[in-house]
């Protein structure tokens, strides 16, 4: 049995807030406005689903307002509670602050389960909740901007921004209310796969760090390395699609019904196939199975990704978790106790509350092209073509050489918008990375990654108040 304190979601993200706060210097009162939920709004409104009449319950939280408008995902889950989409939105804060992207966190959430309605259904249920947003001013472009979360997706957020559109006429950038909508609503390419891709290079900077290697004993860069990926939905998959891709090997996989493995590395996209096909990733051929999926936690790795599930490593199984780096691609899936375990083991846990920010990066760039009226690249890519051809033939004159057909091709390419998506992503997250292994450094007794992003969090969201002549 595990001695862990049951510590609520909030409660675990305001222990680290604490943890961190005391290698700060910000008066205790900034750091309590910083970490208290400025707006809780808790709903429940009624729907006729079919033949009867559901009430269903519903929540929007804005965290914090030092930078507007605030930003958050809205989840479709039976397990949405208060407690949940306020750890959350604080998460958000922090999140944007890290990552150098101008909101206030929030959340959003309603308590359903999405597979038992109807789309007809889903889209009433959206749209009504939509609109208590509007009625309390808790959606717009200035205001509060949602996004996609667990249960829903492109199609929920297109659904959002008609019902904010018929009930603002003519308001001209309507279209920034909501984020990850079709590109065809004015969304943005590249947003599908953000944050896995965003995971891939926040964890593929940190494989690229000399020293970081050097102490868990492992050569740099990112080929070769041995990752377990937790989770087979958007944000797993594509993390370890980007990971294979760059030369890692995938040597194990867990979803809900169990776990594969092989350390010779699997067929990313075999393995998606045949879970198609067959309900399930057990009996992918030459992998062996495990039917309870915490056993591939346990197993030994390079890099873990638990792209899932909250808490999955906690107290009670820390111990046993063999891998050098743990990639948090979910929200939460360690808990402070197996934080405190896994940071005297050596082991390197890179915080969820950056790494897993490329979907609100990509979002605020979404937002940015909604509120400009344009595509990136619309403006730049054909003066860049031409630009590159013309140099491409001035060399070829000058070293009487031609280059090979594939060079052409890539020096002569002008950016398109997911070009320009992917190059804002590497960027931030690059930058975000190093921030934090800054501090961490520059601080012996900051004891592990988390703590350390939390200490640039709370240093920018107390400096944004500073400066606005809030606090002294």
């Amino acid at each position: 049995m595990s001695s862990e304190k049951p510590y609520s979601f909030f409660q675990s993200v305001e222990r680290s807030f604490d943890k961190a706060a005391v290698f700060t210097n910000w008066d205790p009162g900034v750091l309590e406005q910083i970490k208290a939920c400025n707006s809780v709004y808790q709903m429940r409104f009624p729907v006729k689903v079919d033949d009867k009449i559901e009430v269903i319950e519903a929540y929007r939280v804005q965290h914090s307002h030092h930078k507007t408008p605030c930003k958050g995902g809205i989840r479709f889950s039976l397990a949405v509670n208060q407690d949940e989409v306020m750890a959350l939105a604080a998460l958000m804060t922090y999140k944007c602050a890290i990552v150098n992207v101008p909101f206030g966190g929030g959340k959003g959430g309603i308590k359903i389960d999405p597979k038992k309605y109807s789309a007809y259904n889903l889209e009433k249920i959206t749209r009504r909740y939509t609109a208590e947003l509007i009625k309390k001013n808790f959606i717009g472009p200035g205001t509060d901007v949602p996004a996609p979360d667990y249960g829903t997706g492109a199609r929920e957020m297109a659904w959002i921004l008609d019902t904010y559109v018929a009930m603002h006429p003519g308001e001209i950038d309507a279209a920034g209310c909501v984020t990850g909508k079709p590109v065809s609503q004015g969304g943005v390419r590249g947003r599908t796969e953000a944050t896995g891709l965003g995971i891939f290079y926040g964890l593929r900077e940190v494989c690229n760090m000399q020293t970081v290697m050097d102490k868990l004993k492992l050569t740099v860069g990112v080929e070769g390395k041995r990752v377990c990926v937790q989770g087979l939905g958007n944000v797993g998959y594509h993390a370890a699609y980007f990971f294979k891709e760059a030369g890692a090997k995938i040597v194990g996989l867990a979803e809900y019904e169990g776990a594969i493995w092989n350390n010779d590395g699997l067929d990313l996209d075999a393995v998606v196939e045949h879970r198609k096909k067959n309900g399930s990733i057990h009996n992918f051929p030459g992998a062996t199975n495990f039917e309870n999926t915490g056993e591939a936690l346990e197993m030994d790795c390079d890099i873990l990704i638990p792209a899932a599930l909250e808490n999955v490593i906690n107290g009670e199984n820390a111990s046993r978790i063999k891998a050098k780096i743990i990639g948090e691609g979910a929200n939460g899936p360690l808990t402070p106790d197996a934080d405190e375990i896994l940071a005297l083991k050596g082991i390197i846990v890179v915080p969820d509350m950056y790494l897993n920010a490329g979907g609100v990066t990509v979002s605020y760039f979404e937002w940015l092209k909604n509120l400009s009226h344009v595509r990136y690249g619309r403006m730049e890519k054909r003066f860049t073509e031409n630009m590159n051809h013309h140099i491409l033939g001035q060399m070829e004159e000058l070293t009487g050489k031609n280059v090979s057909a594939d060079e052409r091709e890539f020096i002569m390419h002008g950016a398109d918008e997911v070009d320009l998506v992917r190059s804002g992503l590497e960027e931030t997250m690059i930058t975000a990375t190093r921030e934090i292994m800054d501090i961490w450094n520059a601080n012996p007794n900051i004891p592990d990654m988390r703590t350390a992003a939390y200490v640039c969090a709370i240093n920018k969201v107390a400096t944004s108040y500073a400066e606005l002549g809030i606090f002294p």
